[in-house]
């Protein structure tokens, strides 16, 4: 396949329709609005075959020492012709020096690998209709009418090592935040919103598993049969108790970083659940 007039573009609002059915044709869950969310806050890259979009990446900086990369697909029919590898030089490109991670998945290690990307831990995604048992108690969890946004980001920021409050605001604007209180302070909380076949659970960050537990079981109680799905990462031991509560195990990735040291927890709080594999 002849690959030379591809052309590489930064990714606009109108290649979203695109990038849609890219992801699509990929088994991707993605709707438009989650792209949208994902773009609002990152600097992409397409690769057009003329106006049609046969490849894309992001690259989500979080304060001036991190970036995720993600979205990072390429059609079908075009890979192993070097796509991928154009993709990711753009997608470092914008990091301009942060440390970067990304989910991988087995297709894409050996390219990551390549590119100084080396394995901190596996990512196991739960997903199914919530049914909630009595495994754990929701005291002192409750809905945040008003989510203290500043506050969030920085028990984010302790628990994950990035400044995420842009991530955290738009979470609190277009979904629903539960938080768990202790003595009158915020000692964990959990994003839920609107997400590919039904709604994500993400971030969880508590600090510890007990807690992490309360605030799902809050969650999962108030949508009690839809469709949710929670990304914890393999070492938080979440994955048997998700599935009891109906969120069986489907997969997951690999969790890797390239630059800096591996993040470590700054304080008590942990994540225990991602926003999404693309944004951590």
């Amino acid at each position: 396949m002849q690959t030379g007039g591809i052309e590489l573009r930064g990714f606009a609002p109108e290649h979203l329709d695109g990038a849609v059915a890219l992801s699509r044709a990929a088994g991707w869950p993605h709707r438009r609005e989650d792209w949208t969310l994902v773009l609002s806050l990152s600097v992409g890259t397409v690769l057009l075959d003329r106006s049609r979009v046969v490849g894309t990446a992001m690259t989500t900086p979080l304060g001036r020492e991190a970036a995720t990369i993600n979205m990072v697909i390429v059609d079908e029919a075009m890979r192993g012709h070097g796509l991928g590898r154009r993709l990711m030089d753009a997608a470092l490109a914008a990091a301009d020096g942060r440390a970067c991670r990304l989910i991988a998945t087995e297709a894409g290690l050996p390219l990551y690998e390549r590119l100084g990307f080396r394995a901190t831990g596996r990512i196991v995604q739960h997903q199914g209709p919530a049914v909630p048992g009595a495994a754990a108690r929701a005291e002192g969890v409750a809905w945040s009418e008003a989510p203290p946004v500043a506050d969030l980001a920085a028990l984010d920021r302790e628990a994950c090592g990035m400044d995420r409050a842009a991530l955290i605001g738009r979470l609190a604007a277009e979904g629903r935040i539960a938080v768990l209180r202790r003595d009158g302070a915020i000692r964990g909380f959990a994003a839920l919103r609107a997400f590919g076949r039904g709604e994500v659970i993400g971030p969880v960050v508590a600090g510890n598993p007990e807690e992490a537990r309360a605030l799902l079981a809050f969650v999962m109680a108030a949508r009690r049969g839809a469709f949710l799905r929670v990304d914890t990462p393999e070492e938080a031991g979440l994955a048997p108790w998700l599935a009891a509560q109906g969120l069986v195990a489907v997969g997951g990735g690999i969790a890797m970083q390239r630059g800096g040291a591996h993040p470590q927890p700054a304080g008590n709080a942990r994540t225990f659940a991602l926003a999404s594999q693309a944004l951590g």
